[in-house]
């Protein structure tokens, strides 16, 4: 059998020398090889050459159809669009006539039943009003009496409601397609709305019949020529005709299998509610129908059939046998080596095969398994009639392609959560033999899944009960990414609230010098590092919408897709700001009571000081006045005395306005302000009250002291009450008069890294007891029997108000204490002191 083909192809074998001497050398085995493939190769493509002819000519024929039907439907549906047009001109103008008040309701039904009459595919004309009440209506006599509406009806809840507030809204013609009522075909609704000087009135309801908008707006070739059918948004027809499918005897080859064209197109200006569709009758048999086709493919199979028929006879046992034994090795090993569970079933649902997972999923062996139909033993009890509904939906075809959950019962008695995906089982001829299904155990993620699910619960219900609002956004979007309960309340569930805060509080403002350039991307401003080192911003803004002072924190943060988000944490502080200001209004008020006290105690003194300049005044104008009598004084001797009596004079108007400037009570006004000044004003107001208890003062300033940024009146106010406690607890110490001393000191400093200027005052007196220095500045403690105790308490808030800090302790020599010092400190702020040169003015 192997030499009759190779002697045939080598005496047709061509006469070049070389192809027959390398023809000779291939094995006899190849030879024939080739002999039978060649002739079969040669046959499938000559087979392959005709269908590819006939599907070009088929595909060619179709497409030319397709063109026809296209151009036809699209004439139809401009007829249509224009007749609806026409109808609805004319009902505008009805209801333009309505709003002028030009026609009532018996005119209304006159203009109706000539419109009904003149157009066919219009069936009724109604008015009715903005309460849903019918004031006149016209139906066609061709019309059932149910549809039918009269005069004084109110239309029936939801029959034309949501079109009927959609024309209220929108001020324009809206058309709709309810349901059909009846066995009859539909009715389209068109709704024109009414209008009173600007408010809505109601609506004008047309109805057309649509089998008769078919029947007179389609062009009767077009109608002649397709089967034209108007159909709604869910493809159901509505009127018109179709094309009836092909029977399954004639799909035997459906690429070769001649469909009928067909196109569809909305109806403007009804829209997607209405579609027209037009099919072509199909009037050639296809390539199927061809007996050409038919006869060159019977011969052209018979002919590889025979010529493969005695090899494929030859091999096909031994290479079936090979094939099967490696094919079912290689798949026992494959399917023992997955973990997932797969199990077969039959048609009939028994199963047929199980792997080795699937047994060790559920603990049932393969011979406990295979053959057993449902209820299967690892079906729960309680999930039987649930587990039986799932089986027959997969033996009806109707799977899911994502799988489902299930429950399976161990052999021990044990459940397990699986998942389970079913797919046809389809066998080398193409036909469905059965159902496929892999199993899985999704018990470790389903356990992770609840605890993720419960995190992010106790997560939102923590956020929904705090009293701040937290608020996310991205960068450059509005979208609200992410808002809790107290935001919601706030600002509803937009991002106007969220900018609105980020707006006011600003965001903080990084420093970018030349060297780090490269580290700052140019286009946003932005670093391009890692997010953790940006430090959050806060600020304290005012809400007027809210009447609220809030605190704002914010900070950028990368939000679960990726995106730069900002988050803005806001908390109410309005109690806490009214707070502040009582206190703060208390603080004043302390401060000027305070400063009119020291001015009480010291009355006296500062009597008796203005009582020096006075009776120096009136002693020069007594002796100017004696010596112009007696017309005995030169005029030098007049000019010296008066200059002296104005010397005396000023010095008392300085006294004077001293003491005003000191118990005036001003709002604190910080100001970039010189030191020495501040320390000669408290000295010449404390002067009189030492000189009057004998104590000699001696001050120290270092030269060049830097400027501070301070209220010079509260600062004059601590060294005033500083240097006056110390001259009482001298006079109390009843000291020698050599010793009645008090030093003041002003130096500049270093503390913690930080410039200060440091002012010391240090008196000679008896000094502080242990019990007393625990309570120096607690209010209304004091060691004096007339003191209020609120002097040391204000200097104390005073100093700190200005970032500083106030210490006292006692001087000691040897075991006795000589003496007490109080010694404060206020920073050098550099960033105040550059500013301050620009805005002299800038209130703290």
């Amino acid at each position: 059998m192997q030499d009759s083909p190779t002697s045939e192809l080598q005496e047709a074998a061509p006469p070049a020398p070389w192809l027959r001497r390398w023809w000779r050398r291939q094995p006899v085995s190849r030879q024939d090889r080739v002999a039978m493939l060649a002739p079969l190769v040669a046959v499938f493509l000559f087979l392959a050459a005709i269908a590819s002819a006939f599907a070009y000519l088929r595909l060619e024929e179709q497409d030319r159809e397709l063109e026809a039907v296209k151009r036809d439907v699209e004439y139809a549906q401009q007829r249509l669009r224009l007749r609806l047009l026409e109808r609805q001109e004319q009902l505008m103008r009805m209801a333009r006539d309505i709003a002028n008040k030009e026609i009532d309701s018996d005119e209304f039904v006159g203009r109706a039943e000539s419109m009904v009459i003149q157009y066919p595919e219009l069936q009724a004309l109604s008015w009715i009003d903005e309460r849903r009440r019918i004031k006149a209506s016209y139906s066609a006599p061709s019309l059932a009496s149910f549809q039918q509406r009269l005069p004084g009806d109110v239309l029936r809840a939801g029959e034309t409601e949501t079109i009927f507030s959609l024309a209220r809204d929108l001020q324009q013609p809206v058309y709709s397609q309810p349901a059909a009522r009846s066995a009859s075909s539909g009715l389209l609704q068109l709704h024109v709305p009414l209008a009173d000087q600007g408010r809505f009135a109601g609506v004008i309801l047309g109805e057309y019949s649509i089998d008769s908008l078919l029947r007179y707006g389609v062009p009767t070739e077009v109608a002649a020529k397709y089967a034209v059918a108007l159909l709604d948004a869910n493809g159901q027809m509505l009127a018109g005709t179709a094309v009836p499918a092909r029977s399954a005897a004639s799909s035997l080859l459906p690429w070769f299998t001649p469909q009928s064209n067909s196109y569809e197109i909305p109806v403007s200006p009804v829209g997607n509610g209405l579609v027209i569709r037009a099919q072509a009758y199909r009037t050639s048999l296809g390539v199927v129908g061809s007996g050409l086709f038919w006869l060159v493919g019977t011969l052209s199979t018979m002919t590889a059939w025979m010529l493969i028929g005695n090899w494929r006879h030859v091999r096909r046992r031994l290479q079936a046998q090979r094939a099967l034994v490696a094919e079912t090795n290689f798949r026992r090993a494959m399917e023992n080596s997955v973990l997932t569970g797969m199990r077969a079933m039959d048609m009939q649902g028994h199963i047929t095969y199980v792997n080795h997972a699937f047994c060790q999923m559920t603990g049932w062996s393969e011979e406990e398994l295979v053959g057993r139909g449902a209820p299967f033993p690892y079906w729960p009890d309680e999930d039987r009639d649930q587990l039986t509904a799932r089986l027959e939906d997969e033996l009806r075809s109707r799977t899911t392609p994502g799988g489902f959950q299930v429950r399976v019962k161990r052999k021990n008695g044990t459940l397990f959560d699986a998942r389970l995906y079913v797919s046809r089982l389809i066998d080398d001829k193409g036909q469905q033999t059965g159902w496929m299904t892999s199993m899985t155990d999704i018990t470790e993620p389903n356990r992770i899944r609840e605890q993720l699910q419960a995190s992010h619960e106790r997560f939102t219900t923590v956020l929904e009960a705090l009293d701040a609002s937290v608020s996310v956004a991205p960068l450059g979007s509005e979208e609200l990414l992410f808002a809790n309960k107290m935001y919601r309340q706030w600002f509803g569930t937009t991002t106007v609230g969220h900018l609105q805060m980020v707006a006011q509080a600003g965001t903080p403002n990084h420093h970018r010098s030349d060297e780090s350039l490269d580290e700052v991307d140019s286009f946003v401003g932005l670093p391009t590092g890692q997010l953790d080192s940006i430090q959050s911003g806060n600020a304290e803004i005012f809400v007027p919408e809210l009447g609220k002072w809030l605190e704002v924190r914010s900070r950028y943060l990368n939000w679960v897709d990726g995106r730069l988000a900002q988050m803005v944490i806001a908390t109410d502080i309005t109690a806490r700001r009214h707070a502040e200001e009582q206190a703060a209004l208390q603080a004043e008020r302390a401060q000027s009571a305070s400063r009119l006290i020291t001015m009480g105690e010291m009355a006296s003194s500062v009597a008796h000081e203005l009582n020096q300049p006075l009776t120096a005044i009136n002693n020069y104008c007594n002796g100017l006045v004696t010596r112009i009598k007696r017309r005995q004084i030169q005029e030098d001797d007049l000019l010296a005395a008066l200059e002296k009596t104005a010397r005396q004079a000023q010095r008392a108007g300085q006294i004077i306005q001293r003491i005003r400037s000191f118990v005036k009570r001003s709002e604190p006004n910080r100001t970039l302000s010189e030191v020495p000044p501040m320390v000669t004003e408290a000295v010449e107001l404390v002067e009189i009250e030492l000189r009057r208890r004998n104590v000699k003062l001696s001050h120290y300033l270092a030269a060049r002291l830097p400027r501070l940024m301070v209220d010079p009146i509260l600062i004059e106010q601590v060294l005033v009450n500083l240097l006056k406690n110390g001259a009482e607890s001298i006079d109390l110490a009843r000291r020698a008069p050599t010793n009645r001393s008090i030093e003041l000191r002003v130096l500049p400093k270093q503390v913690d890294g930080h410039d200060v200027v440091a002012f010391s005052v240090r008196d000679s007196g008896r000094g502080l007891a242990p019990e007393v220095m625990d309570r120096l500045y607690e209010a209304f403690f004091s060691t004096k029997a007339e003191g209020m105790g609120i002097g040391l308490n204000l200097c104390r808030t005073i100093v700190e108000s200005h970032q500083g800090r106030m210490h006292a302790e006692n001087i000691y020599n040897g075991p006795d204490v000589v003496g007490c010092e109080f010694s404060f400190w206020i920073p050098v702020n550099a960033a105040m002191n550059n500013t301050a040169g620009k805005d002299a003015g800038v209130t703290a």
